[in-house]
């Protein structure tokens, strides 16, 4: 038997030397299953916060009298509030006790959520928002360890699969949540829904969450230079990369500002992490232990999620004209699998290797993305089903398989560190993912337009048909001839646009199939596990 892996991070050497290890929960009553749903809750609110705030952003912005450019930092501010409290969890968690982690975390988003709204200016807005998104921040990192740490043994991969299965199902229903506020309710509860779920999710922790002492013995033990140097750092450039397609990537000072401070001070921490006695990370137990391709691919798929989720909502509103309501219908039906499938996903991978499900999920991806090249300007909701409910299967099939084998790679004392990792490279994974696939389509779009541009001849006999066909239309309702002919331009020129758009997003999905490709040869680095 291979002997279990040494810790990597300083709160887990710490949680290791002082053999803490917390209760486990009895799979005879009813308090695992109602400790699980409370972290689930989270974890799938955690996801909505950036989710359904984007669809929303311009009800958003409407409702609180904000300018586009204004607006633009809602999202990032709730980003870099999850990305530094995800860093710290390990330490919070291992100091105070995840219950009570959770719980505050659980009333900073209350209180961020309800107050967001409300606010008189961006300033205090923004303010919330960050609030907002440290409070829900703790959710995901501290869902895999409560999983982990606390369910009885039997449930434990059970619990991943049905976690796992968080991410696609809240990022799906997200856009029909947004839309249906904005019908039914108001732009408010864009932040208000959160207010309405806290209470059962407090409830649920309250009572099945295991009530931990405070450690604070731990406090002069941890690495808390390497802690802000990571926190800050990964902040600057989450920003950094959530501001860089609207401001022009390196042609704007801030962006610049953002992304050199932000890889100086990740730069300062890597130094820092190689050469402390008890380093936050332990660089060197991390690669040896082979987290490194896990973590990779976590990222590889993150950035296939968002790259995709961003693709196709696009599509569907600037080529179709669909308003966010329909845009949801169209992902509803992607979500739906998942429900379908978490369970018996579970009761495979306690039976099969966790690789080759990984392998599997992978597959499917690419197949689903390459199915999607076929779009064309008539696609509409039935057209993407196919193959995104086959990308759906091959996501949950790729995460949970991942998780998997990310707890079976590091040590039981780690098991706090694990959900911080996994925090930090979807973070990280999916903003890449969205901010390289905002700024591919658009410059593909700008070539598409130049080069269809260039076979539109004024003179050209297929141009000179289609102006005439324009012009005839709308000669119907018009008897001035030069308003007609302007009109005609104006559509052909629509025409152009809409075709370019179509080209870029095909580019789109071939780019999100050639990084499922590439997580599939990367599958193969990984390293057996002994059971």
């Amino acid at each position: 038997m291979n002997a279990p892996p040494v810790p990597i991070s300083s709160a887990g050497v710490a949680l290791h030397a002082s053999l803490r290890h917390p209760p486990r929960l009895s799979a005879d009553t009813l308090r695992p299953y109602i400790g699980i749903l409370g972290v689930l809750l989270g974890a799938i609110m955690s996801t909505f916060g950036s989710r359904v705030t984007s669809f929303g952003l311009a009800d958003l912005r409407g409702g609180l009298h904000f300018g586009f450019d204004e607006g633009a930092w809602m999202t990032t501010s709730f980003g870099v509030g999850q990305m530094l409290v995800g860093v710290a969890c390990p330490y919070l968690g291992a100091i105070f006790g995840v219950r009570r982690v959770l719980l505050y975390g659980m009333i900073l988003l209350f209180v961020g959520s309800l107050l967001g709204p409300l606010s008189p200016n961006l300033d205090a807005f923004l303010a919330a928002q960050f609030l907002a998104g440290v409070g829900s921040g703790t959710f995901i990192p501290l869902t895999i360890s409560f999983i982990v740490r606390n369910l009885p043994a039997r449930l434990i991969v059970y619990g991943i699969a049905v976690y796992a299965m968080n991410s696609e199902l809240s990022q799906n229903v997200a856009a029909s949540l947004e839309g249906w506020y904005a019908d039914n309710w108001s732009w408010r509860w864009i932040d208000w829904q959160y207010c309405m779920a806290l209470p059962l999710m407090f409830a649920c922790i309250w009572y099945g969450a295991p009530r931990e002492e405070i450690n604070a013995a731990l406090l002069g033990e941890l690495d808390w230079p390497g802690l802000a140097y990571s926190g800050i750092g990964f902040g600057l450039l989450y920003a950094g990369l959530d501001q860089g397609n609207r401001l022009d990537w390196t042609n704007n000072g801030l962006v610049n500002g953002l992304l050199i401070s932000g890889g100086l001070l990740t730069f300062v921490f890597v130094i820092r992490e190689l050469v402390a006695r008890n380093p936050f990370l332990n660089l060197r137990v991390l690669i040896s232990e082979g987290m490194v391709p896990i973590l990779l691919l976590l990222a590889g798929f993150r950035f296939i999620i968002l790259s995709t989720a961003y693709i196709i909502p696009t599509y569907l509103q600037v080529v179709q004209n669909y308003r966010e309501l329909q845009v949801g219908s169209v992902l509803l039906w992607i979500a739906l699998p998942q429900l379908l499938i978490v369970l018996p996903l579970g009761w495979v991978l306690t039976r099969v290797d966790g690789r080759w499900v990984l392998a599997l999920g992978a597959l499917l991806i690419c197949i689903a993305c390459l199915m999607a090249t076929n779009l064309t300007d008539q696609w509409a909701t039935h057209d993407f089903l196919p193959s995104q409910i086959l990308q759906a299967l091959g996501q949950s099939f790729a995460l949970t398989a991942l998780i998997v084998l990310a707890v079976k790679s590091m040590s039981p004392a780690d098991v706090l560190t694990i959900g911080a990792l996994l925090q930090t490279s979807r973070l990280f994974g999916g903003e890449i993912g969205t901010a390289f696939m905002q700024t591919a389509v658009r410059v593909r779009e700008q070539v598409h337009s130049n080069l269809i541009g260039l076979h539109v001849d004024s003179l050209g006999g297929q141009t000179a048909d289609r102006l005439a066909a324009y012009r005839n239309a709308i000669g119907a309702h018009t008897s001035d001839l030069a308003a007609a002919t302007a009109r005609a331009t104006s559509l052909l020129g629509s025409a152009v646009a809409k075709q370019a758009a179509v080209l870029s997003y095909i580019d789109g999905f071939l780019a999100a199939a050639t990084g499922a490709f590439a997580c599939l040869l990367l599958v193969a680095w990984l390293r057996p596990r002994a059971e």
